[in-house]
């Protein structure tokens, strides 16, 4: 075992008396997330489209001794979604855990991709990750507890050729999640995303055979059950794939402030190296720490005493 590895064997991380949504579950990811929810002891929401898949799924959760039922709301549909939340708390009474997870694939360059293709993978992925949230989010406010995961992708976070709806929406979910972190802080609302690589029908076709086979479901449900654990960090984004782990985060350099005879396009090309330079680079939590750095490297060079605040 090398140092940096702990064993860990034993289950610890459970889910009993919690409820958990897991929507798009009726295969690939959303099926593996559902049944190890389901194993650590979890009530599930098994939600997809395909009623006969979602079904397969409660019934392989059942045959094994789990609680769960099937919804086949579209993410997208307020209503249905309503519906599928207030059936949940009327059978269980609670809404402990929000796994936004389906999605859809319409890849093409961006030359060739239509509008209307653009609009509905971003419908899906980030208005249907909007609706449930928002369905489930006073519940959790009023519980004063709650996990919500979203699905993000490596495509968004680094780009990938072919898939600018995909990536678009796959980043606007982190921002997405860097709202919400803030906002459902004091009520115990943990939101976090998971980056996913896996054999999925997402997948087939793009990936060689030899590469599926390592790319297992498992592995990263593994990393999904953790994100919305009792003792979940917030704000991260784990990305997981083949049995490997990693956190993708966004750094801010410190860059430099330019005196106002500077501050035109050709001071910042001039000043480009310095503004780019990593040394001392940050990760920002918050928005307003930006503007924070900025104005203060203005005042600061003017000789303004900001009184601690802007």
């Amino acid at each position: 075992m090398t140092k940096n590895m702990a064993q860990t064997n034993e289950q610890t991380i459970r889910f009993d008396n919690r409820v958990a949504i897991v929507t798009g579950a009726g295969a690939g990811l959303g099926r593996s997330h559902a049944l190890d929810l389901a194993r650590r002891g979890a009530k599930v929401v098994v939600n997809d489209l395909g009623a006969v898949a979602a079904q397969a799924v409660v019934d392989e959760i059942t045959a094994a001794g789990g609680e769960a039922v099937a919804h086949n709301a579209n993410v997208t549909d307020e209503a249905q979604v309503k519906e599928m939340v207030d059936q949940a708390i009327a059978r269980w009474g609670r809404i402990d855990i929000l796994v936004n997870n389906a999605g859809i694939l319409r890849d093409k360059s961006f030359s060739k991709m239509t509008l209307d293709d653009f609009r509905l993978v971003l419908d899906v992925h980030v208005m249907g990750a909007v609706v449930c949230t928002k369905a489930v989010w006073d519940h959790m406010k009023e519980a004063s507890y709650g996990r919500i995961v979203m699905t993000s992708s490596s495509s968004g976070i680094y780009g990938n050729f072919g898939q600018s709806n995909y990536g678009s929406a796959k980043m606007g979910l982190v921002g997405l999640m860097n709202v919400l972190h803030i906002e459902g802080e004091k009520y115990d609302i943990r939101v976090n995303a998971l980056s996913p690589t896996a054999a999925t029908q997402m997948t087939e076709g793009l990936i060689s055979p030899e590469a599926l086979e390592l790319m297992t479901t498992q592995s990263v449900s593994a990393g999904l059950c953790y994100l919305v654990s009792e003792d979940a960090p917030s704000r991260l984004v784990l990305c997981a794939g083949a049995g490997a782990y990693a956190a993708a985060k966004v750094y801010e350099t410190e860059g430099l402030y330019l005196e106002p005879d500077q501050q035109t396009a050709e001071g910042v090309a001039a000043n480009i190296d310095a503004i780019t330079d990593e040394a001392g680079q940050h990760p920002y939590v918050q928005g307003f720490q930006q503007t924070f750095k900025f104005v203060g490297k203005a005042a600061n060079h003017f000789g303004v005493d900001l009184k601690g605040g802007l």
